[in-house]
């Protein structure tokens, strides 16, 4: 019998204050990892938009949705490229976030990401909650050899559209072959998972320095990326110096990607890549960093 909603999650990340458990270290004795997620997504035109930019007129839905389908398709024609850009000139790594059916609806796009060294992390199939899938494990089997065909390898990492999870899409992921997820937003360092069916870690992802928040959620001003994630990420190299910390930055291309913005999160990239004691991994650079790390403790 599933336990009613919500039981299961205080059970899956026992609490554990930051202060009070085994120091990590990272190499160079680095204060802060910082990872950088882009998100790709497959929206449907005939369909209800995940989000939108511009209301309907008179308040009646109506569909195909076409502005609010191309404000998201403007990010694949044009704002990855930006991003991408603006990654791999600054020599750092990345995690590529898709749903599964982007590999075919985007193929050069992913192609990129691959010839890029990107690491692939599963997002779904297509962008739509978890809790709507009539069958959560199938739905995570198409995901995983959609992007298996296309690299020749599974993916180890998921972040569930909309950060979404069932009491039971734990369980899927890690039967699944999953090894850490992106959806646990309560810790700056990695946190072990408990699940029956198998070893599953949380790697700190963000929803503070996410641009779906800051942009389409929140709507504030094209430079609040910048402002706030410097803020951000100076509180986490002070912290770092007793107990490192993960700085997650995802964005999206429909966003982050457009002319107004790029500039500023390129300048808060060369912020964080001008202290020393930082290194950028890639979400799995950072679940194994972690597991040797607590397979000595």
């Amino acid at each position: 019998m599933n336990s009613p909603t919500g039981a299961s999650v205080r059970a899956r990340a026992p609490y554990q204050s930051i202060v009070n458990r085994p120091r990590l270290r990272l190499p160079g004795d680095a204060r802060v990892v910082v990872w950088n997620i882009v998100n790709v997504e497959a929206w449907q035109p005939s369909g209800a938009m995940p989000r939108a930019v511009l209301s309907p007129p008179m308040g009646a839905p109506l569909l195909p949705d076409v502005p609010n389908w191309a404000w998201h398709e403007y990010g694949m024609r044009v704002g990855f490229w930006r991003l991408l850009d603006a990654i791999r000139s600054r020599g750092m790594p990345a995690t590529f976030a898709l749903n599964g059916q982007v590999c075919e609806l985007y193929e050069e796009v992913c192609r990129a990401a691959l010839e890029a060294g990107w690491e692939f992390m599963g997002h779904g199939y297509v962008q739509g909650p978890m809790h709507k899938l009539e069958d959560q494990k199938a739905a995570i089997r198409q995901t995983i050899e959609a992007i298996r065909r296309f690299t020749g390898k599974a993916p180890r990492g998921w972040e569930s559209p909309g950060l979404t999870e069932t009491d039971d899409t734990l369980d899927y992921l890690a039967e699944c072959g999953i090894e850490y997820v992106a959806d646990w937003v309560l810790d700056d360092q990695p946190v072990a998972l408990r699940s029956p069916k198998g070893r599953i870690t949380s790697v700190p992802y963000t929803v503070d320095l996410n641009d779906v928040v800051i942009s389409a959620v929140q709507q504030h001003p094209s430079d609040e990326m910048l402002r706030r994630g410097k803020a951000h990420f100076d509180r986490l190299w002070r912290d770092g110096a007793t107990q490192p910390r993960v700085m997650a930055i995802s964005v999206h291309p429909y966003l982050s990607g457009v002319p107004h913005r790029i500039g500023y999160l390129e300048e808060l990239y060369d912020h964080v890549l001008g202290r020393e004691g930082v290194l950028v991994w890639s979400g799995e650079q950072i679940l194994d960093w972690f597991l040797s790390e607590t397979a000595q403790g």
